[in-house]
């Protein structure tokens, strides 16, 4: 079991000054169908399509130049990884299930990364990136890392730019808890503001550890969302960081994500993937209380291969 620090109010600091000075805010539009004074923050619209490289970013410029370090992702966060490395000089290695979707893999290929294609799922994918790290380069969790986390709270940062002043509650999709604990810890230091977590129902690994009082293992099913899917590393850092300072979570099924994917298209022309429009689909299935102030839902990523996604939006009949 890795022993991983939460984040120090420094650490949020730092990372909002490596983030700031690489990306600029993502937008935040209005978004009525969801309710009054409903909004989407458009994370789809970073250089690689996901909130993922805020994370990478503040971990890799923690590591230093010259610095080699080795991930797992299903995807997002490889790309997060890779597209940090290039900015910040650093060598980098990720390790993808092979399963992982082609629409990532190809963004890859596009960025100075070595990617090693290994095991079936995510939890194979990351014990080979671990058994990696032993030989000598650091590993970066996509979920589980002292400045990952911080690096996610950095989205937080922006909505207080973004929204001044006001009470929000912020809905999130949570898989392994970067994002939910990086804005639950910038909720907990902002008046007014709360943290919602939305998780796909075949694979709730965070409902189930908040059930027994810790991280414990799930059969976790195939969905759409793959980018959410998968245990829990033991002992991970976000696991007190959500139960601590996400007010609640709900659970999507299938159906009700695909239906976000064809409303944040034909409502808003967005592409997201599965697990980008699992936030938008607890809202519109009204599995998230709503509360006084501004509702602001996360649209996480958009890397979601294109005959995927015309079957989503051209479903069969």
């Amino acid at each position: 079991m890795r022993a991983v620090a939460p984040p120090t109010a420094a650490d949020l600091d730092a990372a909002a000054e490596v983030v700031a000075a690489r990306l600029a805010p993502t937008p935040l539009i209005p978004a009525p169908a969801l309710g009054p004074d409903s909004y989407l923050k458009l994370e789809t619209l970073q250089p690689t399509g996901s909130f993922k490289v805020r994370g990478a970013l503040a971990a890799l410029a923690r590591a230093g130049a010259g610095a080699g370090v080795c991930a797992a992702s299903a995807g997002n966060h490889a790309l997060g990884i890779a597209w940090a490395a290039a900015a910040l000089g650093v060598e980098a290695t990720v390790v993808v299930p092979e399963a992982a979707s082609p629409a990532k893999l190809l963004a890859l290929e596009a960025l100075p990364v070595e990617v090693v294609r290994h095991g079936p799922d995510y939890d194979a994918a990351e014990a080979h990136a671990l058994a990696l790290a032993e030989q000598g380069a650091r590993f970066i969790s996509p979920y589980n890392d002292t400045h990952v986390i911080a690096g996610q709270s950095t989205l937080g940062r922006e909505l207080d730019a973004q929204l001044p002043d006001r009470p929000i509650t912020v809905v999130c999709a949570v898989g392994g808890g970067g994002l939910a604990s990086g804005l639950g810890l910038w909720a907990a230091g902002r008046e007014g503001a709360c943290v919602i977590g939305v998780e796909a129902a075949p694979s709730q690994a965070f409902a189930a550890a908040l059930a027994a009082g810790a991280v414990a293992p799930i059969e976790p099913g195939e969905t759409i969302a793959d980018g959410l899917g998968g245990n829990l590393e033991p002992g991970t850092a976000t696991f007190p960081l959500v139960r601590d300072h996400v007010d609640s979570l709900a659970a999507v099924p299938e159906s009700e994500i695909e239906d976000a994917i064809r409303f944040l298209a034909r409502a808003h022309g967005i592409v997201a993937e599965g697990a980008g429009a699992v936030a938008a689909a607890g809202v519109l299935a009204a599995r998230v209380p709503r509360r006084e102030g501004a509702l602001v839902v996360v649209v996480s990523g958009r890397n979601v291969a294109l005959d995927r996604l015309a079957q989503v939006l051209a479903p069969a009949r």
